[in-house]
This record gives structure tokens, sequence and C-alpha cells, in this order.
């Protein structure tokens, strides 16, 4: 029963990690762009649902209300950021050396940390993030999950089909698929590839948003360098399932998720516990990338002319 219940325990958090790996993704598989502020942007989206219901909404609203309103502000806030960056730091680097996106990337990460901890008050320590699922856990088979946990490996598997249709259906997903492949050529067919780039970080910004309020609702708070490490793992589930490719990088965070839940509960002494889950994961993507390289699912980034 233990084991059972790490293992929903890893799927929740897994399911967090998925949602932001998904933006990992699809902004590596359209112009191979490894976006390390994409962890802060899932905190901005956070800090806004925060700012949204401290400051815009009555508090005696019902949950029903003051939930969606919340998950807006938070939308808002991330793709305002998430856009900002593509337009000031990452377009005039786009032919630039590999290298000088990833340290704008870093940099960008570190300046959105302090930016939030300097001006958002109180935001030195943690925020508290208010709880609106509420009800009793739900029991399956003798192990307990809370409503909100089961709302957000709901979110999660939805947010995946969702994407997944939309990129492989829609004419604005061919045009993405057409720009990840070539560039030039989508671009002398009739697409406008700066406004596909500016819609795969839009899309990844809604998902980090939406992980940003889920991770609040679980923990009951949020903290201005929650981004990083989540980030992290979130870009370590996106090679894990294979990068670029959608259905990969959930189970990658699904993945990861339960190899940490796992981990903390039946590694050997002294190699058990919390403070070594982060150890054990990095463990598993050295394994898994020594013997795939590819990741799980293979990776989906088309070679370019």
């Amino acid at each position: 029963m233990q084991f059972l219940q790490q293992l929903a325990n890893g799927l929740v958090l897994g399911a967090l990690y998925g949602l932001i790996a998904l933006g990992y993704t699809m902004v590596y598989g359209i112009i191979q762009l490894i976006n390390f502020a994409h962890g802060e942007v899932f905190m901005i989206g956070a800090f806004g649902a925060l700012a949204t219901y401290t400051w815009l909404l009555p508090q005696d609203a019902p949950e029903y209300v003051l939930l969606p309103v919340m998950l807006l502000g938070g939308i808002v806030t991330a793709v305002l950021v998430a856009v900002a960056i593509e337009r000031f730091a990452y377009r005039p680097l786009r032919h630039a050396p590999r290298l000088a996106p990833l340290i704008t990337a870093i940099g960008i990460s570190i300046a959105l940390q302090e930016a939030v901890r300097l001006y958002y008050p109180g935001a030195t320590s943690a925020r508290p993030f208010p709880q609106l699922i509420s009800g009793p856990p739900i029991e399956i088979g003798g192990v307990q999950v809370s409503r909100t946990a089961a709302a957000i490996v709901v979110t999660a598997l939805i947010c995946m089909v969702a994407l997944s249709t939309f990129v492989r259906r829609s004419r604005t997903g061919r045009a993405m698929q057409a720009t990840a492949q070539d560039p030039d050529t989508a671009r002398l067919m009739g697409i406008n590839t700066d406004r596909i780039i500016v819609t795969a970080f839009v899309l990844g910004a809604i998902l980090a948003a939406i992980a940003g309020v889920a991770q609040g609702l679980r923990f009951g708070q949020i903290d201005f360098r929650m981004g990083f490490l989540a980030g992290l793992k979130a870009f370590t589930a996106a090679v894990l399932g294979g990068i670029g490719n959608i259905n990969g990088a959930v189970l990658g965070g699904f993945v990861i998720g339960i190899v940490e839940a796992m981990a903390t509960q039946y590694a050997p002494d002294p190699f058990s516990g919390g403070a070594w889950k982060d150890v054990w994961v990095f463990v598993v993507l050295i394994l898994v990338l020594t013997l795939r390289p590819q990741g799980i699912l293979g990776e989906r980034v088309a070679d370019r002319a």
C-alpha cells in the first residue's frame, strides 16, 4: 500500500514536470533553443495568479469564480513575459552562435528571479497560496489522492492531448512543423516564421502558468526560487522523453516524478530521503542518455537542409 501511495505521489509530481516540459520541447522543436528562462515563466505565472487573487478579486467570491480568474491572470502574466523575452532577448540572437542565446537565457532566468524578489511585496520568503479545491480525498484501492492532485494529473493529460492534436491537425500546427523542419523554405512558402515562433512561446507560457497555479494549489505556497529546480527537472523530463516529442515530454515528466517519489522512500541508506531525491533523478537521466541518447520515445527534431 505504501508503494502504491508513493506511486500516486510520483504521478502527481510528474504531471507538474510534464506541463513545464511541454514548453521546453515546443521551443526546442522549432528553433533548437534551450530556453532556461522557462522555469521562471512558470514561477511568474504562479505569482501572476496570486497577484490577481490578492488585488483584483473579492476574497469572498466562490471558488468556481476565483480559480478560473486566477488562472487567467497567471496565464496573461506568463504570456506577456514569454513574448517579451522572445522579442527582445532571443529574436536578435536568432542567427548568433548557439552559446549566445544560451547565456542570455541563464541571465534572463536570474533577472526574473531577482525582479520578483525585489518588487513583489513579501516575496523574499514563501508566500501562502489560496487553497481553492476543497473536499475529502479520493480513495482508490486504499490509496488516498487529494482532489487537487487528481485535478493536476487530469489537467496534464488533457493538455498533452490538446497540444498534440493542435500541432497535428490545425493549420498553425502544420506551419509549426514546417518551420521546425526548414524555416527558410517555410518562409518562402508564405509562412510567417516569426509569428509561429512567438506562438510556440505563447503555448509554452500557457502550460507553464497552469503548472505554476497547480503547484501553488498543491503545496499551499510559492517562492521566487521555485522555477529554477522545477525548470531544470522539466528540461530533464523533456530530454528523457525525447526532446521535441510532445508525448515524450509528459512521459518523461511522469518518469522523473515517480523516480523522485520512489527514491525518497526506497533508496538504500544513506542515499534515501528528500536530500537525495534530486540526485537520483539525474542518475536516471545519465543512464537513459547513455543507453538511449534520443530519449525514451525518440527525438522529433527534423534535420534541417
